[in-house]
């Protein structure tokens, strides 16, 4: 956002200071001569030759000033920026003028999170914490259409708590949102046929698909719609578009909802393209060489095609491409509307948007439920299915389920039982949590389970989490790089039933006397210690740390010449982590970055700011 900051008195420098610093792209003005400021002549003239310059104008004193400084200036929510006032002593923000489409609402909360101040925001949806229908769309890059009603009534229904259906054809992160969000008097549907229409007041629909319903519908058109195209050479573009448009409504399909027009190399000359990029003027342009296509199995091959251009279908091999291999809505259509101009094309919906089954691995961190990550939680939250490793993740982390949601230990279970039970739930469309403990990276045993999702083209994706070896650096008050001495930290394990292989073995490890961070060895303890004293001095520090972050965590401190003792004496199992370094407790160490050699560094944001006011005043 390009934001003019105008200080109207001297009083409000300091605020208008901060802000300045912590927003991107700003420039303080002021009739005052005063440093770091672009000197104006006059507040009312200032804004009402720059009123459309800027996206944001914040006002630092009386409002009084800052409201007869814009009302000449006033036209449309669409065009007007947001502007925002701020009293001289920093202390309340207000959102003045285009709170949801200008994003004054959202960068007065910004402003007031930076003074420590009051966001004061008027705006009815806003202040009840419900949807900002009017800006829904571009915050997901939805286009928006409303029918039936005008978009002011449609939110006052929807903020007034009247019965409302929320139709939900795709799955991105503008739906995820809205589903984890919903209010009250909104309830959600996956299909038209379920809506009883005549006990809603309005619908609201994310779908690329075309609607025709009896009552007020506010339309969001996801672009997840991507065309491929085929043509003879020189083929002439006239009313193929209009061709194409008749065909996606035939077919019910928006063409709001393209996302890219796509075609092969060979083709990229076209003039079919360019018109095609005019009549879908928010789509991108993709064009993909034969290689790229060549794994791309096409419902209709054709041979001809294949002798031509190298692939055995353009239109239907360009879709998919761009689609990442979602399904086809519109296979290979022929079309000849005049003798010679032959045009094939096809349409693929994006395979991420799809509403089908979806597995997640998810980190559960160290066992403490409030260090799973505010992501690993939310999905934790979603999920039809928790399936977590019972002997290793604590059963409070899964306390967070919703209503019905089937919570499973995969203790007792064999890999083909679980995997048996993802995929059942998988098939049915349904969230899938696999909850590992720590890292699922870290000894998280993933692998087995990625093949199966793999040779079954399941849908998975990984939520990182927090080690236990950074849940042993925290309860040892210890940072595990030491300047100059140790900066590197080793993650490895001893050798038992599992061999190492013969380059890790842990004494080749302890060469480098680095900070070791050893798992699920407190079984072969002896074998580590006598290992680790090749190479480390017997005084070396050591930790055992047992279920850390559990409410049974015990942390045992000494020398590696006692840390086989330390472990079998307190009846230490498998799930402690054993440290080994100089780093543990170390606080002689000094990091260069804070000495004098670096002062550089907090001279920079000075130097930024007056090499940005010079230019202002260029």
């Amino acid at each position: 956002m390009k934001t003019a900051i105008i200080l109207i008195s001297k009083s409000g420098f300091t605020v208008a200071e901060i802000i300045n610093h912590e927003i991107a792209d700003s420039t303080i003005y002021s009739t005052a001569e005063i440093d770091n400021c672009c000197k104006i002549n006059n507040i009312a003239e200032f804004v009402s030759s720059e009123f459309h310059h800027f996206d944001a104008f914040v006002f630092i004193g009386a409002m009084g000033i800052c409201v007869r400084s814009i009302a000449p200036c006033l036209e449309d929510k669409h065009t007007d920026p947001a502007v925002i006032n701020v009293d001289s002593t920093g202390q309340s923000v207000v959102s003045v003028l285009s709170g949801h489409v200008g994003g004054a609402n959202e960068l007065t909360q910004h402003i007031a999170n930076i003074l420590g101040a009051k966001a004061v925001v008027t705006t009815q949806s806003d202040n009840a914490g419900k949807w900002a229908l009017d800006t829904l769309g571009s915050k997901y890059n939805w286009a928006t259409t409303q029918k039936g009603d005008t978009m002011n009534h449609l939110i006052a229904t929807f903020v007034n708590e009247d019965p409302v259906a929320l139709l939900l054809h795709i799955k991105d992160a503008g739906t995820q949102y809205m589903e984890r969000t919903c209010p009250p008097n909104v309830h959600i549907f996956y299909h038209l046929d379920d809506i009883v229409q005549a006990d809603y007041k309005m619908l609201i629909a994310v779908t690329p698909c075309i609607l025709n319903v009896n009552i007020p519908l506010l339309h969001y058109h996801p672009r997840v719609l991507h065309l491929g195209v085929g043509c003879r050479k020189n083929c002439l573009p006239d009313g193929i578009e209009t061709y194409i448009l008749q065909e996606l409504e035939r077919q019910e399909l928006s063409s709001l909802s393209i996302a890219s027009v796509a075609t092969i190399e060979l083709k990229k000359d076209e003039a079919l393209l360019n018109a095609l990029q005019q009549t879908f003027s928010a789509s991108t342009l993709h064009i993909y060489n034969a290689e790229e296509l060549k794994e791309i199995e096409v419902p209709h091959p054709s041979e001809k095609v294949f002798e031509v251009t190298g692939v055995y279908g353009v239109a239907e091999s360009t879709a998919l491409k761009s689609a990442d291999n979602g399904p086809l809505l519109i296979e290979k259509h022929k079309g000849l509307l005049t003798q010679g101009n032959d045009f094939t094309f096809a349409l693929a919906m994006d395979r991420k948007v799809v509403r089908s089954g979806h597995i997640e691995i998810v980190g559960a961190g160290p066992g403490d439920p409030e260090l799973v990550s505010v992501r690993g939680r939310r999905m934790l939250q979603e999920a039809d299915l928790i399936l977590y490793a019972g002997s290793l993740v604590p059963r409070e982390l899964t306390l967070c389920a919703k209503e019905g949601a089937t919570v499973r230990s995969s203790a007792s279970m064999t890999l083909e039982e679980q995997f048996a039970i993802m995929k059942t739930f998988y098939d049915k469309g349904l969230f899938v949590v696999r909850l590992h403990t720590g890292d699922p990276c870290i000894y998280g045993a993933i692998q087995e389970q990625m093949a199966f999702f793999d040779k079954y083209g399941m849908s998975y994706h990984i939520t990182p989490g927090i080690s236990s070896f950074q849940a042993a650096a925290a309860a040892l008050q210890s940072q595990f790089t030491i300047p100059e001495k140790v900066q590197t930290i080793i993650l490895t394990r001893g050798e038992g039933r599992t061999p190492m292989p013969e380059k890790e073995k842990l004494h080749l490890l302890a060469r480098s006397q680095s900070t070791m961070c050893i798992y699920l060895s407190a079984g072969v303890v002896d074998q580590v210690e006598k290992e680790l004293l090749e190479h480390y001095h017997p005084t070396t520090p050591v930790a055992a740390c047992y279920r850390l972050t559990w409410k049974e965590e015990r942390i045992y401190r000494g020398e590696l010449k006692d840390l086989a003792r330390i472990v079998k004496e307190n009846n230490l199992t498998l799930t402690t982590m054993i440290v080994v370094g100089d780093a543990i407790g170390n606080r002689k160490g000094l990091s260069h970055l804070y000495s004098s050699k670096f002062t550089h560094l907090f001279r920079r944001s000075e130097e930024d700011k007056k090499e940005k006011t010079s230019k202002s005043e260029e």
